[in-house]
Order: structure tokens, then C-alpha cells, then sequence
């Protein structure tokens, strides 16, 4: 089935060459910003260890924290939208369809309207929003036939009701849209180096947990009946890959807001470069997650200096138009 598919990516050496494009994307976004420095203060102040020079704080303890939270943010999610279009044999899911971003937003809604002054407590709470969403739609799914399709439209019923609460917030107290709309837009500026930890581990758990399911995965996109037959226990491993995605994303979600469009866009760009296996999707995955993410965020950093885009503005202008293009595929192909 996978085998035969003429692929970009014929061997390891590609994703190494993926790996190796996303560090020096990463070298380029740490050189490159709003303030300018030349290639020889660029080195000195790498190199320069003694003195906490201007340079060497720009580079270390403002432009590095923001790219290895691009990273890992476009890595988390790409690993969250490759797991929810192979489970639910959709090419159009998202983090969204299993409500992270709809939970992270109530949950940062209501924190916002109940504890404005708390500003630590709000990243756990967009996470615990988000993963509660899931655990909430994946419920709601089990109890039913638990199906692609169930899960699809209690994801969009709960989002629903979510997006409502949402409102009805902002209508109680209007002064806290400001801050729900910077969270709401996603961004990576002001990450600190300590708050990417926990996320970090939980996208490494869930990256590690998919690769080893993945043959498992693989055998269920031939249909619930057939893997069924060869011994996959369907029910139980759509609820694993789903809480997976969830986490993924939800981890995200907690430093960067309502990033979006990544974990759509990328398993797309995976697809074509592999053979479609879901192993070779997430490894390649991560590192066109990341490359995309740091690239974007560089463009919003430079183009309009001194002034600031957030990389989920960015993200909206490749992403937008890159969906049009998959809703026109799919239509002239039915």
C-alpha cells in the first residue's frame, strides 16, 4: 500500500537534509531581527562568554527563548494534525475538531474574567481547558459508535458551545478582550526559556508514543472492520492517538496560544514528501513543523520593523490560502 509510492523522501538522508534546513533556519532567525547586527558582533557575541554584552542579551535571552519556542511549537502541533488526519481519515482536521483550541480559549476566558491579575496561572489553565475538551469530546464519542464520524461532529458541537461561553465572557466584562485577543492570535514573543520545559517533555512523550503505534495506525486507516480483523483493538487505539493529538497540541497551546493553521498545513507537506506511512509523516513532520513556525516568526519579526506581526497572523496568510487550495483539490477530484 505504502511501498510503491513514488516518494521525495527515499531515505534517511532526506530527513537528515529536513533537519539540517531547520538549523540553519534557526541560525538565519537568530541573526536576523528588528535590531541589526553584523556578522562579526553576530560571532562575538556567541562567543563571548565573560561579557553580557547588548548583543550577546538580544541573542540569548530574547531571540533564542522565541525560536526554540517556534520549534517546538510547530513540532507539537504537526505531530497533533498528523495523528488526527491518519485516525480520522480526514485531510481537513486539526487540532480543532477535538476542541484544544475552543477549550484553551473558554478556559483562558473564564481565568481572565475570574483571576485577571494572575498571570502565572494562565498557562496551566489553557492546557487543563484544552485536554479537558478532549477528555470531554472523547467521551461523548465512546458513548456513541466512536466512529471518524462521531468524533468529528461532538468536536464541532462542543466547540460550539464553547465559542458561546466565549462570547457570553466578553459581553460580562469587555475589558478583558484585549488580552483573550492576544492569546487568541498566537504568538511566541516573551517565552521564556523555563516555561517550554513541561510542554517540551509532553511533546517528546507523545512524539515517542505515536511512532511506536504507528504500524497500528497504519493498519487502522484501511478501515475499522478490516483492522479489526487483523487484531487491532479499534476502539482503544482511536482513544490513545486521539488523547495523543490533544496533548500534543494542548502543550502548545499553554505558551503559545491559538496557533493555527500548522497542524493542518504541515501533515499535508509530509504526505507528499513520503510515502505516507505514518512513521515517515511524523518524523518529517516535525522538522517542516518547525522550520515553518521559525520562518514565520522571523517574517513577522522583520518585515515591518520595528513593528511586530504575531506568527499567528503569519501562519493565517500561508495557511488560509494553502486550505483553498486542498477544498479545490478534493472538489475536482470527487
Amino acid at each position: 500500500m505504502f511501498m510503491t509510492k513514488k516518494t521525495l523522501l527515499k531515505s534517511a538522508y532526506g530527513e537528515i537534509g529536513l533537519m539540517l534546513i531547520l538549523i540553519f533556519t534557526c541560525v538565519l532567525s537568530l541573526r536576523l531581527g528588528s535590531t541589526e547586527l553584523s556578522f562579526n558582533e553576530f560571532i562575538g557575541a556567541l562567543l563571548n562568554k565573560k561579557e553580557l554584552s547588548t548583543e550577546r542579551f538580544i541573542l540569548l535571552y530574547l531571540r533564542l527563548p522565541r525560536i526554540l519556542a517556534s520549534v517546538l511549537a510547530g513540532a507539537g502541533l504537526s505531530v497533533s494534525g498528523v495523528i488526527l488526519q491518519k485516525v480520522t481519515g480526514n485531510e481537513l482536521a486539526s487540532p480543532n475538531i477535538i476542541g484544544v483550541n475552543a477549550g484553551a480559549g473558554f478556559s483562558m476566558m473564564f481565568m481572565l474574567y475570574l483571576f485577571p491579575a494572575q498571570i502565572f496561572l494562565r498557562p496551566l489553565g489553557a492546557f487543563a481547558g484544552a485536554l479537558l475538551t478532549t477528555l470531554i469530546i472523547l467521551t461523548a464519542s465512546y458513548k456513541g459508535s466512536f466512529s471518524k464520524t462521531t468524533v468529528i461532529l461532538c468536536g464541532i458541537a462542543v466547540t460550539a458551545v464553547l465559542n458561546a461561553g466565549i462570547s457570553f465572557l466578553s459581553y460580562l466584562n469587555p475589558d478583558i478582550l484585549m488580552d483573550y485577543n492576544h492569546f487568541s492570535v498566537g504568538g511566541v514573543s516573551g517565552v521564556e526559556n523555563k516555561e517550554l520545559i513541561f510542554p517540551c517533555v509532553i511533546v517528546c512523550l507523545c512524539l515517542i508514543t505515536a511512532l511506536l503505534l504507528s504500524d497500528k495506525i497504519d493498519t487502522l486507516c484501511l478501515g475499522d472492520s478490516l483492522a479489526f480483523s487483523l487484531g487491532v483493538r479499534v476502539k482503544e487505539l482511536r482513544i490513545i492517538s486521539l488523547m495523543l493529538a490533544g496533548l500534543s497540541a494542548a502543550a502548545v497551546v499553554s505558551f503559545a496560544g491559538l496557533l493555527g493553521f500548522a497542524g493542518l498545513v504541515v501533515p499535508h507537506i509530509a504526505r507528499r514528501l513520503t510515502d505516507g506511512r505514518t512513521e515517515k509523516m511524523l518524523t518529517v513532520a516535525v522538522p517542516v513543523g518547525g522550520t515553518i513556525v521559525v520562518l514565520a516568526d522571523l517574517v513577522g519579526r522583520t518585515a515591518f520593523a520595528p513593528s511586530e506581526i504575531p506568527v499567528g497572523v503569519v501562519m493565517s496568510f500561508i495557511g488560509a490560502p494553502f486550505l483553498l487550495y486542498i477544498v479545490l483539490r478534493r472538489g475536482k477530484n470527487a
